[in-house]
């Protein structure tokens, strides 16, 4: 059989991560498998076997001013598209799996039109996020919008991403999206939590089968591990409190939340936060120890490892992967009630979504 798996990133992150998963076990079973994918040049070295690239950095450029001038994200990289489809019309695959069609790298309706003509594939669609349904947005819990329900229009998240800059076309996208993802003959929908599922079946997707996976981590890697990490912070006596992101500076992320959680908490617990931008570790206050982006995924192992609790105040996602790696090194995570991030997490270690003060209360519970 040959598997065509298509995918915004060919990195270990979040969705290209699940991807290189896929097409690893199924070349362990003997199949062809190709790894489609269009977003980043950086591949993970897993994913090497199984790469093609979609188009080029210069058709990513192009797409992203379309997308941010034009509101016409997905709509652009017309010609890569048609050459990656002029190549899978003659590859031939027996299953599409579809992952993130977001990301400026793949034109969805020549995507889908290509699609609808081999009624004989069989196409699953693993949803990461809300974007496949609504007029624009990836997700709209912070907004309290739920025009995605019938259609969007007017966007109240114009300027999120995908960022528009100048026009709002949520009411077309909405319309465009709709007549493209329906009407395929057999594909199966793929959510990794629940909290999805359940809105995929109050959208214009409802007539598709939903199935619920939740993502899996590699626990060769996530596990207790020896960890210096406080000597070298000089952290012997501290309770620490880790947070980790590589998207802190999207509000839902919910930074500001831990930085009013600092001020909340005794002075001999201190707050870490992994994956932040130069920029804002200028801004920490006293208490907060910033760090970029880990260089391997073995070194946030190590930071896991020697935290003593893990708090993830996501406002918005379906289902943090961050969650399954902390507990995976014997952390424990205290998060949101939001979204799917709840559906891996204890109940007594969810706390409504914005309590910033039911944080506190049950870090010190958890740990005085």
């Amino acid at each position: 059989m040959r598997v065509l798996l298509i995918n915004a990133a060919g990195d270990a992150g979040g969705a290209g991560g699940v991807c290189i998963e896929i097409a690893q076990k199924y070349a362990a079973e003997g199949h062809e498998v190709v790894l489609a994918y269009g977003r980043y040049a950086k591949l993970d070295p897993k994913a090497v076997p199984f790469a093609r690239r979609i188009g080029t950095p210069l058709d990513v450029r192009l797409h992203a001013v379309k997308s941010m001038l034009l509101d016409a994200h997905g709509l652009g990289s017309v010609r890569a598209t048609r050459r990656f489809l002029a190549w899978a019309e003659t590859w031939k695959p027996d299953l599409v799996w579809l992952h993130n069609l977001h990301g400026y790298y793949v034109n969805y309706e020549l995507l889908f039109a290509w699609i609808k003509r081999h009624p004989e594939l069989e196409v699953r669609w693993t949803l990461h996020d809300c974007w496949a349904f609504t007029g624009h947005c990836a997700y709209f819990t912070m907004a309290g919008c739920e025009k995605w329900k019938t259609s969007c229009s007017a966007c109240p998240q114009k300027g999120s991403y995908p960022a528009s800059l100048m026009l709002d076309r949520s009411k077309e996208n909405y319309a465009r999206k709709q007549k493209a993802f329906t009407g395929v003959k057999n594909m199966t929908l793929i959510t990794p939590s629940r909290w999805l599922a359940r809105l995929v079946k109050e959208s214009f997707l409802k007539d598709y089968p939903v199935q619920v996976v939740y993502n899996t981590i590699d626990r060769t890697i996530f596990k207790p591990v020896p960890s210096d990490f406080r000597q070298r912070y000089y952290l012997e006596d501290k309770k620490i409190v880790l947070g980790v992101s590589f998207a802190w500076q999207e509000p839902r992320k919910g930074l500001n939340d831990l930085l009013e959680l600092r001020a909340l908490l005794p002075d001999e617990y201190v707050l870490v936060l992994v994956g932040l931008t130069d920029e804002l570790m200028k801004t920490l206050p006293a208490g907060v120890i910033g760090l970029g982006k880990t260089g391997s995924r073995e070194e946030l192992a190590e930071i896991y490892t020697a935290a003593d609790v893990f708090v993830n105040p996501t406002h918005e996602d379906n289902y943090p992967t961050v969650n399954l790696e902390a507990q995976a090194c014997g952390t424990p995570v205290i998060t949101y009630n939001t979204g799917g991030s709840p559906e891996s997490v204890p109940p007594e270690n969810v706390v409504p979504c914005g309590d910033v003060e039911a944080l506190a209360a049950r870090i010190r519970e958890m740990l005085e």
